[in-house]
């Protein structure tokens, strides 16, 4: 038995404590059921969960959550625009997260297919410093998609920086790495980062 000051009452028999409890006011909350004897404590029962919870919620806000954000490209993307979305999937991947690369075929851009799995190459090829593919290169319907992922020191730093920063005196909440104004609802979401123009569709 532990006293809701901390200290050891040592193994008493479940009716003394039950009375000990109600004569300080507190709860009997059994803390470590599988021990021989079991392990109660005297406490607040309502107060330890509140902190409990302050503590869970503490221990969220230090951890960066891994999240799949998405990045388009068209397969006759120009260069400056490429680079532009390229240095967008870079900073998801320095910040922890994974990138889906998707490429949008219109019309029969699709029968060209090759095109979009050489653009696709070339992504995993120029992020192989800070990324590893974790899904290669599929078609479904007029989109062709990869997934590659942060490497494991990638991650860890980005893990490390984040908790820094909530370390820091007047941090602002958590926030997602990405600056857009889209949102998660569950872990297998994709959040677009970037919008693609419309073009005209080839016929």
């Amino acid at each position: 038995m532990i006293a809701d000051d901390g200290a050891q009452l040592g193994i008493m028999i479940t009716r003394d404590a039950l009375a000990l409890a109600r004569e300080r006011g507190v709860d009997l909350i059994e803390v470590s059921p599988n021990a021989v004897p079991p392990v109660c404590r005297l406490s607040d029962y309502g107060r330890l969960k509140y902190e409990q919870a302050k503590k869970d919620k503490e221990t969220r806000k230090k951890s960066h959550s891994m999240e799949l954000k998405e990045v388009k490209l068209r397969p006759k993307i120009e260069e400056h625009d490429y680079q532009t979305k390229f240095r967008t999937a870079e900073r998801l991947l320095m910040g922890g997260d994974k990138v889906k690369v998707t490429i949008m075929f219109r019309g029969r851009e699709v029968t060209y297919a090759q095109h979009g799995r050489r653009l696709l190459d070339r992504v995993a090829a120029d992020s192989s410093k800070v990324a590893i593919v974790e899904r290669e290169a599929r078609l479904e319907g007029r989109n062709m998609f990869m997934i590659i992922s942060p490497r494991p020191e990638i991650v860890a730093a980005a893990q490390a920086a984040h908790a820094a920063k909530q370390h820091q005196p007047g941090a602002p909440a958590a926030h997602s790495s990405d600056n857009s104004d889209s949102s998660v609802d569950s872990d297998n979401s994709v959040v677009s980062v970037d919008s693609v123009p419309s073009e005209p569709t080839e016929e």
